[in-house]
């Protein structure tokens, strides 16, 4: 039987990048809803220890591991690791990415090489070197999009060409995949996390934003929910919780 307040109970979910940011809040909302959660990091340490001690209040296991999703081998290490600690994967959160603004004549193959590897190739490697578990599951793989991989800003140009990139990949994979594995994706706009270099931006953009306010991380978390409790038979969507701003 479902129970209504913990809906992942028993489930095993494996969020890359979640130390910190929307990765932090994705992983306690996991755990709050009965999952255990493993979460990765990369040279974020410190901040992993801490929100595996918050995920461990809600009484489930968890684990950090080390992690760089552009690189095979520690992808491998990775969920060997979250593997041996579960017995195995239910849901698959893509969250590690990368963000950066360039204005496109000075921008460098070496920064658009770096976004597509830590956004793009990233989701890619980690999905694939985690079919095997997910399939004796059935399970899902949730990636993390953005609204700029969906309109276009002029001064991110590698970073909204990244995110388009894995708004098609998830579609890819949503065919390619089913019907073992569902694959869906939260595509985030303007979300206020409480950096203050960024407010008088975010005042801005809230202005212009039909609900008039800025997202939260629980706006976000709660859309990544709704497609980790969904049915399996909703797969291939992208999910945009901006508030309207991409209208």
């Amino acid at each position: 039987m479902l129970n209504r307040d913990k809906p992942l109970q028993g489930k095993a979910v494996f969020i890359t990048g979640g130390a910190r940011r929307l990765g932090r809040a994705i992983a306690v909302a996991m755990a709050e809803a009965g999952a255990d959660v493993a979460i990765t990091y990369r040279n974020s340490e410190r901040d992993a220890r801490r929100t595996i001690a918050d995920v461990k209040r809600s009484g489930v296991r968890a684990v950090a591991l080390y992690c760089d999703v552009t690189d095979p081998k520690t992808v491998e290490s990775a969920l060997k690791g979250a593997v041996k600690e579960f017995g195995g994967l239910d849901i698959l959160v893509n969250n590690a990415a990368n963000y950066e603004t360039a204005e496109f004549e000075k921008l460098t193959v070496a920064q658009w090489d770096a976004m597509f590897a830590s956004n793009t190739r990233g989701p890619f490697l980690v999905s694939q070197q985690a079919l095997r578990t997910l399939c004796e599951r059935k399970g899902k793989i949730i990636n993390m999009g953005s609204l700029g991989g969906i309109r276009p800003w002029a001064s991110n140009a590698h970073y909204c060409a990244s995110k388009a990139a894995v708004h098609m990949l998830t579609k890819v994979m949503a065919k390619a995949l089913a019907p073992e594995i569902a694959v869906n994706c939260v595509a985030p706009g303007m979300i206020d996390l409480g950096q203050k270099s960024a407010a008088a931006f975010l005042k801005k953009m809230a202005r212009q934003t039909p609900m008039q306010c800025n997202g939260s991380s629980k706006d976000v978390t709660d859309a990544v929910m709704f497609f980790a409790t969904a049915p399996h038979f909703i797969t291939g969507q992208i999910l945009t919780v901006d508030g309207g701003l991409g209208l």
